[in-house]
């Protein structure tokens, strides 16, 4: 693909409805732009940061997103479907707190929930798992504070 470079400097300008098709647009800097309903394909966003954003109910679909960092982040009723989450971390995942904006006073939010998941050597840490429900789950091996669960079900 032969490119013509033309650095463009938008100030003030209204580029709704436009295409882009092979174009290369790299290190570019966006700042206080709207790009709602925004449909991108077949793009290299590798190594893109973005910064105070919102990005409510948008879909993201085969995507590779591995080395992802997300901080700060508001996944309330996210759903993620067909993810390999080998080696994912999970830290100071929690409710919202006082002041937030979708701290609910009298704590009734939606679960959290794992549907048909593969938890196989997963490890809790320090987690508040008070009032989990677990049901239909192959528990082989589980263990908690080094005890296995089957050993206290043959108990009862």
């Amino acid at each position: 693909m032969n490119l013509k470079a033309e650095p463009r400097d938008l100030r003030m300008a209204d580029i709704s409805g436009s295409k882009w098709q092979e174009v290369r647009a790299e290190e570019l800097t966006i700042d206080n732009v709207s790009l709602a309903k925004t449909k991108i394909n077949n793009v290299n966003m590798s190594q893109m940061t973005l910064n105070d954003v919102n990005m409510s109910g948008s879909k993201i679909s085969n995507a590779n997103l591995s080395g992802l960092g997300i901080q700060h982040a508001n996944f309330s009723h996210a759903v993620i479907d067909q993810a390999h989450l080998f080696g994912t971390e999970f830290h100071n995942v929690v409710l919202p707190n006082e002041g937030d904006a979708n701290y609910n006073p009298d704590g009734q939010y939606k679960p959290v929930s794992f549907h048909s998941c593969n938890l196989t050597r997963g490890q809790f840490r320090n987690c508040d798992l008070s009032n989990v429900e677990i049901t239909d789950c192959d528990i082989t091996g589980l263990k908690i504070n080094g005890i296995l669960i089957s050993d206290l079900l043959k108990d009862k």
